[in-house]
């Protein structure tokens, strides 16, 4: 059945037709073509896994590996590198992952993000008094949705307020699939490399309480080059995973909330819905980016289909996650669904290590902006919201608001 579709591969991925809904393939291949054939924007082909049984399946065995670099893996960007799918990007896999897993969860708690919590919720206030301060209408995106995150990332990982910026521009290149070319990408790889390095040291040398400083108490006994690695890996994932996603997510979640006027009264009226809310906006995000790309070293059989070794394949966690199987009136945004097991954090041993931090994030920038700006609207219709395009996350360009 794949080789008779692999002809007419479509290229991956699908257009939305407006901002807020979903690409009209999810739904017809999850009924009819689960495991489907696609074109990546390298030219490979990959398959397409739009089911939640599924996808869960392969996002949590670990015979699907995250080495994308493999000879006869799909390239999933345009670039050489492939970016952060590719060699570049810090693919740990087997006993390193997990050593390196158990690492970083002994220092990056829940305690640990809870207590980052009221800082937080301070700098979201003094963003959202800069877009008052701006007058409407203002843009959602870069005065808070964008700021907030580097900033927390920032705060976590001990690095100045003053080279948020840099730090915001590295992981666009990091993310690019179309929009930078190699040579930005490789530039851009080099000086973020060499500023973490120094960034190390200088911790090393003066320890604070940040996330580096205790990495680096912890994996004090390990080789020097091994524990230069591992830091790096951690900073990189968690600017790539916890900056650019929720930063992104900022901006998609309220207009969600916003483009139906009845969520936001709902929200405006009963607070406790804040935590489900944001789940359900995780769940019903229809722009996500790219999905999940795993490798397959080993023949596998998924959906009574044989995969043969060196497949690569792509999960697309937000088909799954509107799979009518897995969640009772999936098309629809419910503010107080429960339970939610959403796969917007991935599953199994791969799934993301920051989402407490993304889930503190959200619930308390949506808390500060009822607070602040109940009136809050959009300033232009949800259909004409601007997409960013060319990136591996999918999110707004811009969330014109007023209020």
């Amino acid at each position: 059945m794949l080789s008779e579709l692999s002809a007419q591969a479509p290229d991956y991925p699908f257009r939305n037709p407006t901002p807020l809904e979903p690409p009209r393939e999810w739904a017809e291949l999850r009924q009819g073509c689960p495991i489907a054939p696609i074109r990546l924007a390298s030219g490979d082909q990959a398959l397409l896994l739009t089911r939640y049984a599924d996808v869960k399946q392969v996002l949590s065995d670990p015979r699907f590996t995250r080495q994308l670099d493999a000879e006869d893996a799909a390239r999933v960007t345009a670039n050489e590198s492939g970016g952060v799918f590719g060699s570049g990007g810090s693919a740990m896999t087997g006993e390193n992952h997990r050593a390196w897993r158990q690492l970083i969860g002994k220092a990056f708690t829940a305690k640990r993000v809870t207590a980052m919590q009221p800082r937080i919720e301070a700098m979201a206030g003094r963003l959202v008094e800069e877009l008052v301060a701006q007058g409407a209408p203002g843009d959602l995106v870069s005065t808070v949705g964008f700021p907030l995150p580097v900033w927390a990332i920032c705060d976590l990982l001990g690095v100045p307020d003053s080279d948020r910026d840099r730090f915001a521009y590295w992981s666009d290149t990091m993310l690019s699939m179309t929009r930078f070319s190699q040579e930005e990408i490789d530039a851009a790889q080099a000086e973020f490399n060499a500023y973490l390095v120094a960034h190390v040291e200088t911790k090393r040398a003066e320890p604070g309480d940040d996330l580096i400083s205790e990495l680096l108490a912890i994996v004090e006994g390990l080789d020097g080059r091994l524990t230069e690695r591992l830091l790096l890996g951690t900073a990189k994932g968690l600017l790539v995973a916890g900056h650019e996603t929720t930063a992104n997510m900022i901006g998609k979640m309220v207009s969600m909330l916003l483009a139906d006027r009845t969520r936001w009264e709902a929200l405006l009226a009963d607070r406790a819905l804040i935590r489900p809310a944001v789940e359900e906006t995780l769940r019903f995000d229809a722009n996500p980016g790219f999905g999940m790309p795993r490798y397959l070293g080993e023949e596998v059989e998924v959906a009574d289909e044989t995969l043969p070794k060196g497949t690569t394949v792509v999960c697309s966690m937000a088909a799954a996650n509107r799979d009518e199987e897995q969640f009772e009136r999936a098309a629809e945004l419910r503010l107080d669904r429960s339970p939610n097991p959403h796969l917007a954090f991935g599953a199994g041993p791969h799934s993301c290590l920051g989402q407490a931090l993304a889930r503190t994030e959200l619930q308390t920038v949506l808390k500060v902006l009822l607070e602040r700006l109940p009136t809050l609207e959009l300033a232009v219709p949800a259909e004409e919201l601007p997409r960013r395009e060319g990136l591996i996350i999918g999110g707004l360009e811009r969330v014109p608001v007023r209020w």
